[in-house]
């Protein structure tokens, strides 16, 4: 199976569209968009391309840079929406002085962001778009599907436990395996595949999201017994953990023909409904 030619040339203009928002206006659904392009492109180039040339590593390199930056105000972002979507009685000035310590640490990041994005630097790199563009035959193109399997195949080990550091793969191999799997042409057995894929990518940010917001704050506000504003954060957590342990236990079952445990369905109805907090809120 192809890439579908329309979906690799809309990855490249919608891209240079996301890097000019972003370098006028760093709002938070800008900084998202031009992330998940740039990992859609880098999936193009760097995993389904049978060869990444000379000009396209230093494109992704340019890129990889901004990214970077663009994540940390990104991570702010999101755990500021989850912060305020937080529904807490008890503790309110702390939860206010979370909030107010989280704003003044997105308005620093987001300074090194917009240096980041200097007018030089995104004339260079759109004109290194269009470029890649013009160049990219997506008929040479490998299986999208063919690599997005083989890539959750590293780790889909069904007998393995599931940890922390093994839902840290899941987050990152999901995402990649999902965009890969988009450059498709449209199938039954890819929007299947995809439609998991996005179920278990939700489940396992929304417990890293909440993860990170309970690490920021354990280090401004203490411990559990200093602060019951970080007990509360770690018991939301704690819920969000089994959560994406159902949801991976679930798709686990689904590949290897197993039904899924009562305990896992009974995790899935319990916090399922549940939504990820929006970083634009």
């Amino acid at each position: 199976m192809l890439i579908a030619p329309k979906r690799s040339r809309i990855v490249f203009q919608k891209l240079e569209q996301d890097l000019v928002k972003l370098s006028s206006k760093p709002q938070a659904e800008n900084v998202h968009r031009f992330r998940t392009g740039t990992r859609r492109l880098q999936i193009l180039l760097g995993e389904l391309s049978p060869k990444l040339e000379r000009s396209q590593k230093k494109l992704l390199k340019m890129l990889g840079k901004i990214r970077k930056r663009a994540g940390r105000v990104r991570d702010l972002d999101v755990q500021l929406a989850a912060l305020r979507a937080l529904k807490l009685p008890r503790e309110p000035r702390r939860k206010t002085h979370l909030v107010n310590l989280l704003i003044e640490l997105r308005e620093r990041q987001e300074k090194k962001l917009r240096k980041a994005v200097a007018e030089d630097v995104v004339r260079e790199i759109r004109k290194r778009l269009k470029r890649a563009s013009k160049n990219f035959n997506p008929e040479t193109s490998l299986d999208p599907l063919a690599v997005a399997t083989g890539m959750l195949d590293r780790i889909n080990r069904g007998d393995a436990a599931i940890t922390e550091p093994l839902l840290h793969q899941y987050r990152t191999l999901t995402k990649r395996a999902r965009y890969a799997a988009e450059f498709a042409e449209p199938s039954a057995e890819a929007e299947q595949f995809i439609a998991g894929l996005k179920l278990l990518q939700d489940a396992v940010g929304d417990w890293y999201d909440w993860l990170t917001l309970t690490q920021t704050a354990s280090e401004h506000l203490g411990e559990v017994r200093e602060s019951s504003l970080v007990a509360e954060l770690h018991n939301v957590t704690g819920a969000k953990f089994r959560h994406a342990v159902a949801v991976l236990s679930q798709m686990r079952g689904a590949r290897s023909g197993a039904k899924p445990t009562a305990a896992a369905q009974s995790v899935t109805r319990a916090v399922g409904s549940t939504k990820r907090p929006s970083a634009a809120a």
